[in-house]
């Protein structure tokens, strides 16, 4: 059965991360039978973590603080997670939903396959990000 995506429901749900003005950092797409549907969200990075178990996937926009000394901003990454104990066939099909995803999901600076908690480290992230938005003057202050 193809898989399909509530656009409605799914872009209120990244609208709210995409809000500075909303406490809400981070929120889940998950599958509801063949359905991607908004899962959880959250204000706080480690909570979103905790949603990463090793017999789940899902899809998950998150929002970060980055910047340097000079400017702070906001940037977004769109993290695909995969557990450990997700089916092969499941791990293939989440590839290919991940297009269904990406017509919300439109704005982010890095996307991240992972399926190693290790990998979510909120410090590696942050690093990914900042390499992707391009001039870093915290090198001045160094």
């Amino acid at each position: 059965m193809a898989t399909k995506i509530d656009k409605e429901a799914c872009r209120e749900a990244y609208n709210l991360v995409r809000d500075d003005s909303s406490a809400v950092i981070w929120v889940t797409f998950k599958y509801d039978g063949s359905t991607i549907v908004p899962g959880e969200q959250g204000e706080e990075y480690q909570d979103f973590i905790q949603q990463c178990t090793d017999d789940i996937r899902f899809f998950a926009f998150v929002r970060f603080t980055t910047g340097d000394a000079m400017s702070k901003r906001s940037k977004f990454a769109l993290i695909t997670w995969i557990g450990e104990n997700v089916s092969g066939l499941q791990r293939a099909k989440t590839g290919t939903d991940k297009t269904l995803v990406k017509e919300v999901v439109q704005n982010f600076a890095k996307e991240f396959v992972i399926s190693d908690r290790k990998e979510l480290d909120e410090d590696f992230i942050k690093n990914e990000l900042k390499k992707a938005g391009g001039a870093n003057y915290d090198a001045q202050t160094e």
